[in-house]
């Protein structure tokens, strides 16, 4: 099965029939009361109008699961293993190795609560992109470590959760409006997090105890909420 790039697979999405996943959408978190009222007067400017259909489209992804009929999906997740593992082969579907990738069971599909195919996606972009593979491959040789290991995908995935809070939370949209893109910004706040939190992991020595703390406080343009539930760690 061929690699696919992150521009492929998202050409994919722009193309494909996502109705279904769009009408899942809740494109900005719902606010009532004072919190409306403040947030109109003092928080952030609105996403553009011109951007609000790349804002959907991740969105939509977002709601999308895995189809082991969906050709470019499985090339996605093989693209993801050789790019990790060095593999020049096929992985099967299911099966112990995802485990080793840092995911929670034999079936990927299963740990993209909150992200659907966009936390795929995202690491298919953190592999497939020169100037972040090895960044990508370091954390997972970190991930890998005897006393400093995490599930490395499980990791990523609630990156991924976050990134989307913070979208639909509108703390994005002065960093999109002034750069014209999307989903690019939210690729950039994906890797810029994986790599605050791979520097406080290795120098502070963290473990799997600490993910938790670490994951919230490695945002460093937000704070989240205290009642943010990170999944799987």
């Amino acid at each position: 099965m061929p690699l696919i790039s992150f521009h492929e697979a998202l050409q994919y999405f722009q193309t494909a029939d996502l109705s279904e996943c769009r009408k899942k959408i809740q494109p900005t978190v719902r606010r009532r009361g004072l919190s409306a009222v403040a947030h109109f007067f003092f928080g952030p400017p609105r996403l553009l109008q011109q951007l609000q259909g790349e804002r959907d489209l991740a969105l939509a992804i977002a709601q999308c699961g895995l189809d082991n009929n969906e050709n470019v999906h499985m090339r996605i997740l093989q693209t993801i293993y050789k790019k990790l593992t060095g593999s020049k082969f096929d992985c099967p579907r299911y099966g112990t190795h995802w485990e080793e990738l840092g995911f929670q069971g034999m079936d990927p599909g299963t740990d993209l609560r909150g992200t659907g195919l966009f936390g795929l996606i995202q690491i298919l972009y953190f592999v497939m992109d020169s100037r972040t593979l090895p960044l990508a491959r370091d954390i997972f040789k970190l991930s890998q470590h005897e006393l400093q290991n995490f599930p490395f995908c499980v990791m990523s995935v609630n990156i991924t959760r976050i990134v989307i809070h913070v979208l639909r939370e509108e703390r994005l949209s002065r960093e999109c409006n002034r750069r014209q893109q999307v989903i690019t910004v939210l690729n950039d706040l994906y890797v810029a997090t994986f790599l605050r939190l791979y520097s406080i992991w290795k120098t502070q020595q963290k473990t799997i105890s600490d993910s938790g703390f670490v994951l919230k406080g490695a945002f460093p343009c937000v704070s989240i909420n205290s009642s943010f539930r990170v999944i799987g760690l």
